[in-house]
């Protein structure tokens, strides 16, 4: 990826801007990326929260138009932000965990100044994923909500069972009476759907998990279909509140009888890794892991 590593000359610097703990962060790595003999250009907010100072963009989608690479200072939560604003951009993105867990924020935040040493060194790998979106009602006149890690049907503030019954293909899969319903892409399965009992998904799958939530029915497990599968979870329940979420941070109000569609988006997004990191070496330290002591 050395080619990869000569164009990348110009970096954005993003942050969340409610971590005290990314002020440092991005002051060290503007200076570094300086160092290089290469540019820092931040959106407005970021360069306010760390008293940064050169170029700035007026948001996070005008400033990946103008980078080489975007570097994404916080957790998973903030990538998943992230991610939807820059939907479908071809700007590699990379997260430096300054989070919890951080499945998303490859590089930890005291190996910032290595990380960027094995970037200009060309000892990167870049990776496409795939992102998913979803309709409420005909969704050949809806604007599309797009999420990189999963949708969620769910109850609202009442500690009511909802039911839902979901076609994959137009095809009946069943009827849910659960607490909610899990949709999530192969990046989303480290996410919610795994805290529900889903299955872990490596990035590289084509498929989609649907998982429920306390479902009613012992016997109902994740199932998985194919990523190009068109999933529709219809609302059954007449009196219950349900709620559409998107990355468990922008949600929408669904009545009685409405249908969502989920299926993939034409849209993507790239993301940097180092070389010599794994999705399987990062889940076992993640989840803590271990083999057998016998």
């Amino acid at each position: 990826m050395k080619k990869l590593a000569n164009k990348i000359n110009r970096i954005g610097l993003v942050a969340n801007t409610q971590k005290a703990a990314c002020r440092n962060l991005l002051r060290e790595a503007a200076m570094l990326i300086q160092s290089a003999s290469r540019r820092a250009i931040c959106d407005s907010a970021t360069a306010e929260m760390a008293g940064l100072k050169g170029p700035v963009c007026p948001d996070v989608a005008t400033l990946t138009r103008e980078v080489d690479l975007l570097m994404v200072f916080g957790g998973d939560g903030t990538m998943l932000r992230i991610t939807r604003e820059t939907a479908g951009s071809l700007t590699p993105i990379l997260g430096i965990n300054a989070g919890g867990l951080g499945f998303l924020t490859d590089v930890p935040s005291n190996q910032l100044a290595l990380a960027l040493k094995q970037i200009w060194a060309g000892e990167v790998i870049l990776e496409t994923r795939p992102l998913i979106e979803a309709f409420k009602g005909a969704a050949s006149q809806a604007v599309p909500i797009v999420a990189l890690n999963d949708f969620a049907i769910t109850r609202g503030a009442a500690p009511r069972l909802i039911e839902v019954g979901v076609t994959v293909d137009d095809e009946v899969l069943t009827r849910y009476r659960c607490d909610g319903l899990i949709v999530s892409s192969p990046t989303g399965s480290t996410a919610y759907s795994l805290s529900a009992g889903g299955s872990v998904v490596a990035p590289s799958a084509e498929v989609f998990t649907l998982t429920p939530i306390c479902p009613h029915t012992l016997s109902n497990r994740s199932v998985i279909v194919r990523l190009n599968a068109v999933v529709k979870v219809k609302v059954l329940s007449q009196k219950v509140e349900v709620i559409l979420t998107a990355d468990g941070q922008t949600t929408s109000p669904l009545a009685a009888g409405e249908v969502v569609t989920i299926r993939k988006s034409a849209q993507a997004i790239r993301l940097l890794h180092l070389a010599g990191s794994s999705f399987f070496e990062t889940l076992r330290r993640k989840l803590n892991w271990s083999g057998s002591n016998v």
